[in-house]
């Protein structure tokens, strides 16, 4: 069978498809998913432990195949996906349809493939002569800033559960990814003092206060082009940007308040804290001024996310098992964020390696090559045959 004709599994199929028929937008409950994962599991003998957001509407799944073997190797995936609003699609989002050799659906390559061809080969796992156990780490809320995996990783902490490595099965074209930049959000508050326009020496403008900050982020950014680089990455530098800005009720009037929201994408060899500090300690510095017209001026900042950066190796173990598995003899990186970030800095050695391509996630028509879940699934069967990791 050539690749561009081999498909995985019905058994994966099946399991994908109806993966990707649940609603599991991170505006949404994911339980349905979780709960069908851990139903499916518990036909095999396999005890799941969930960790839940504080109202507990969502769940992550952490679960061991191989029980009483030496801590081992996760795989890992996020069960959230974004939303489709304002997309056009040639099919419902929800459909999991299948034709042209492809599996379309919200999700279908960002990520629920991956789990599904993780839980359709959990039989595979259990009956492994592998010297290592198989866990399965599902979270929730990646897509918003990697929130359920922190309670995740703690949860692990506390239970004293060790793995030895991590695979993320993040769309990579079944390439090992050993880098990605972090990705760290703010959101900018600024108080002001309004007055009527033909005031402006009575006024603080927000707006004006707030362009003085994004100035100081645009100098930022074009000092990054100047900066360290990266090679490898689509944009080998860090980057800074504004996403939403809001301010002002009308022409005639001087704006007491306006917000806008910003992030940093930091290379894995730059430091995101040190760039926040920058940002705060310039809108500290126009402050003063602030205060002398209206003393309850100035500005609050809020943290939305911080995704750290990930850097692995081309000489980690884990690394060297992803490209052996997948039949690679390169590694890449990777533009978008990811949980490993978070793994590592665990203490666990990870590598991000999944079917399909970031180039069809989060557009419309999504869609998953089978060819591409085929290659996964001969690498998790791979992983069960394995004999030592590395």
């Amino acid at each position: 069978m050539s690749a561009a004709s081999a498909t995985p599994s019905a058994r994966a199929l099946e399991l994908a498809r109806a993966f990707v028929r649940l609603n599991t937008v991170s505006a949404n409950s994911n339980l349905e998913l979780i709960h069908f994962i851990r139903d499916e599991l518990a036909k095999l003998g396999v005890t799941s432990r969930l960790t839940f957001n504080a109202e507990r509407t969502k769940a992550n799944l952490f679960a061991t195949l191989g029980e009483g073997k030496p801590a081992g190797v996760i795989l890992s995936g996020h069960t959230d996906t974004v939303p489709w609003d304002g997309q056009e699609w040639s099919a419902d989002p929800l459909s999991g349809e299948v034709r042209e050799g492809r599996l379309f659906g919200r999700g279908s390559a960002d990520m629920k493939s991956f789990i599904a061809l993780a839980v359709a080969n959990a039989e595979t796992f259990l009956a492994s002569k592998a010297p290592f156990a198989i866990h399965f780490a599902f979270s929730y809320d990646e897509e918003v800033g990697c929130f359920g995996v922190r309670e995740l990783i703690a949860d692990l902490r506390d239970a004293d559960i060790k793995p030895l490595a991590c695979i993320i099965g993040e769309p990579t074209s079944m390439v090992p990814a050993i880098a990605h930049k972090g990705v760290y959000r703010y959101k900018c508050c600024v108080r002001g003092k309004e007055a009527h326009s033909s005031l402006t020496p009575q006024s603080v403008n927000a707006i004006e206060m707030a362009a003085r900050v994004i100035g100081k982020l645009r100098d930022m950014a074009e000092g990054f082009e100047r900066g360290p680089r990266y090679d490898g990455f689509d944009v080998p530098f860090s980057t800074a940007s504004v996403g939403q800005f809001h301010g002002g009720i009308a022409d005639n009037v001087v704006p007491r308040d306006a917000e806008f929201r910003y992030e940093f994408r930091d290379l894995p060899t730059a430091d995101a804290a040190a760039m926040q500090q920058q940002v705060v300690a310039h809108a500290r510095a126009l402050e003063p001024a602030m205060k002398k017209v209206s003393a309850d001026s100035g500005f609050r900042f809020e943290t939305i996310c911080e995704i750290p950066s990930f850097l692995g190796s081309e000489q980690d173990p884990v690394t060297r098992l992803a490209k052996r598995l997948a039949g690679e003899q390169r590694t890449t990186l990777v533009a978008f964020g990811t949980e490993a970030g978070l793994f590592k800095r665990a203490g666990i050695p990870t590598v991000v390696c999944g079917p399909g391509s970031i180039v069809q996630a989060h557009q419309p028509d999504e869609y998953v090559s089978l060819e591409q879940l085929a290659r996964c699934e001969a690498f998790m069967r791979g992983l069960a045959a394995a004999r030592e990791i590395g």
